[in-house]
């Protein structure tokens, strides 16, 4: 299932009253629900707030380039379009391959883990709707799991 269908999915449970253009109905998106460019910069940077704070993400702090300002940055670009906003990542570096660009680092399910450890917590600190948030759970972590490269 992509994101985009649990997300089409999940907006028709959570919009009583989708706005209406010319009789077309518009479903807010997930980036919209979340607050805008506001509220995915917030996602972005508690994300990351936790992985450097939190010793339970320790190894997957040490595969990140320090300092973080730079791939903060490019994660809030990154998620503004993926969540359905401004397509900034893309329009800066083009399509992002994130697996390819993920090849280099060993990424195992213990580093999905820590990963989406990160992205729970701040999930949990930053988006209000339960349901957005638990459709948002199984596309990242479909997303993480993507990701791996190794088998343990």
């Amino acid at each position: 299932m992509t994101l985009k269908s649990v997300v089409t999915t999940l907006l028709g449970k959570l919009t009583q009253n989708p706005l209406q253009k010319n009789q077309e109905v518009v479903q807010p998106t997930p980036y919209e629900l979340i607050g805008g460019e506001q509220g995915v910069r917030k996602l972005a940077n508690r994300f990351y707030d936790i992985m450097q704070n939190d010793d339970s993400a320790k190894e997957l702090l040490a595969i990140h380039p320090q300092p973080m300002l730079a791939i903060r940055q490019k994660f809030f670009e990154y998620l503004s379009g993926w969540l359905g906003g401004p397509a900034l990542y893309e329009s800066k570096y083009g399509h992002p391959r994130l697996r390819a660009r993920h090849l280099p680092y060993y990424i195992n399910s213990q580093m999905r883990d820590q990963w989406m450890y990160c992205m729970n917590l701040a999930m949990d600190d930053v988006i209000e709707h339960p349901e957005l948030k638990q459709s948002l759970r199984d596309a990242f972590y479909q997303l993480a799991s993507h990701m791996m490269n190794q088998e343990n």
